[in-house]
Order: C-alpha cells, then sequence, then structure tokens
C-alpha cells in the first residue's frame, strides 16, 4: 500500500488540510460532534478523520471529554494572540464595558473579514439574545449594524466585494438591492451611526458606528442590539458615539 493510501490522504489532502477540515466542522451551533457528525460534517473517510482527531487531542486542538468531540484549550490560547484580539479587544474592551453599563443592552465588537463582519467580543449581562453570534462568529456585513457602520466607510473595491455577492433577505425587512444599500451606507456618515432595523432578525434591532485607526481608516465597529422597542437610535445613539470616539482615540494612540 503506497503511503498515500497509508496515510488517508489519497485525496491530496495532507495533515493541515485534513486538521483544517475538522475544525471547520465546529461553528456556533455545532460546538461538540460524535465521529459520525464529524466525519458528516468534514466531508472525510471515517477512519482518516478517527486518525486525524486522535492526533489533534493529543496537541490540545481538540477535546473528548465522553463521546463527543470539541476545540480544545490550546487553540483559545493560540487565538488569543492574535493581533485582533489582542490589541483591537483589549484596547475597545473598557469602552464596550462602559457601553453596556449606559445602555443594558447587548454590545458588539466586529472587523470586516471579506463579505461578512467577525464578532470580536460580546458583551450581553443579564439580557442573552442567543440568535446573535458568538465571539468568533460572523454575520452578513450587507445587512448588519457592524458592517454599514465599516463599510460606509471603506473603499469602493471593499463595497462592492461585498454588494456583489449575494444579498439574500433574512427577513422581510433585509434591503437586498445594492442600490438601495448603497443609499443607506451613504447617509452613515453624516450622522455617525448605522441602523439594522429588523433586517437580521424580527424585532431585534441593531444601532452601531465605526472605530477608526491612528491613519484615519475604518478598523472595527461597535454597536447595540436589542429589542426594537428598547435600540432606537435617539435612545442609544448619544452613547455609541460617545463610545466609538473614544475607542478611536485610545486605539490610535496605543503603544
Amino acid at each position: 500500500m503506497s503511503p498515500a493510501k497509508r496515510d488517508g490522504s489519497s485525496d491530496g489532502m495532507g495533515g493541515l488540510d485534513r486538521a483544517a477540515a475538522i475544525l471547520g466542522a465546529f461553528d456556533a451551533t455545532h460546538r461538540e460532534l460524535t465521529l459520525a457528525a464529524l466525519v458528516a460534517r468534514c466531508g472525510m473517510p471515517r477512519s482518516t478523520t478517527h486518525r486525524t482527531a486522535d492526533r489533534m487531542i493529543r496537541l490540545g486542538w481538540l477535546d473528548k471529554p465522553k463521546d463527543r468531540y470539541r476545540v480544545g484549550n490550546r487553540l483559545f490560547e493560540i487565538s488569543s494572540l492574535a493581533p485582533i484580539r489582542h490589541e483591537l479587544r483589549e484596547t475597545v474592551l473598557p469602552y464596550l464595558q462602559d457601553l453596556h453599563n449606559a445602555t443594558k443592552t447587548t454590545v458588539q465588537l466586529g472587523v470586516l473579514d471579506g463579505t461578512q463582519v467577525l464578532v470580536v467580543d460580546k458583551i450581553t449581562g443579564h439580557r442573552p439574545m442567543p440568535m446573535l453570534s458568538q465571539p468568533g462568529g460572523t454575520i452578513p456585513a450587507y445587512c448588519s449594524g457592524l458592517g454599514r457602520a465599516i463599510l460606509a466607510h471603506s473603499d469602493t473595491a471593499t463595497i462592492d466585494a461585498v454588494l456583489d455577492a449575494d444579498l439574500p433577505a433574512r427577513t422581510p425587512r433585509t434591503l437586498t438591492s445594492k442600490v438601495a444599500i448603497l443609499r443607506e451606507l451613504t447617509a452613515i456618515p453624516p450622522r455617525g451611526l448605522a441602523v439594522d432595523r429588523e433586517e437580521g432578525n424580527i424585532g431585534v434591532s441593531c444601532v452601531a458606528a465605526p472605530i477608526f485607526g491612528p491613519l484615519g481608516d475604518v478598523v472595527a465597529a461597535l454597536s447595540v442590539t436589542g429589542p426594537t422597542g428598547l435600540v432606537r437610535v435617539d435612545r442609544v445613539g448619544p452613547a455609541i458615539r460617545l463610545a466609538a470616539a473614544a475607542a478611536s482615540r485610545a486605539y490610535s494612540t496605543r503603544r
């Protein structure tokens, strides 16, 4: 038998590719997986999946307390070293906490990642909102307050990349026309706020503001998200603007 056959890599996948396929099987709604579920979601043969997962357990990349696999603590330790977490999150976190204290509603920090917004941090307090993405999860940029706050201050190529992709309606209120979204983006800089009015989840609205870096370029956004009756621009807007401005100053002058 050839080395490729013995290694389970006859499909041309290397060790890192197989590990990536296994890690890609996990998401916010699939945090723990049986071997059968892991095989189904990663698309590799059962023997290859089992062998690779066992190696990943020894490396600390996966954990398996009982009969289910989950992401290991070692990956959490490594991810904390990424600049987006170590620099941006640590700098902005105090202002997220201030914003949560002021609004008593869920606050989020996000950055643009392709056509999606990567949620870097989130504070929910005593009002959990399970329909929202957890830190490390993603949400569409075109119909989210965080995404629009960033896109409104991005270059044309970045905006086109997002708006030329699929723009499915997540709710009956979702803007799916490129023209309508561009019109919305144009209105954001003058008022300093981006608004998602039940476009991601019915009954949930979001107000967001951009965070700028030392060169004046947009690097992230923070938001307040919650029940539409509570999350109104007149109610939470001033606190969001204040938090975003303070976070921008702190991030621009960090050492």
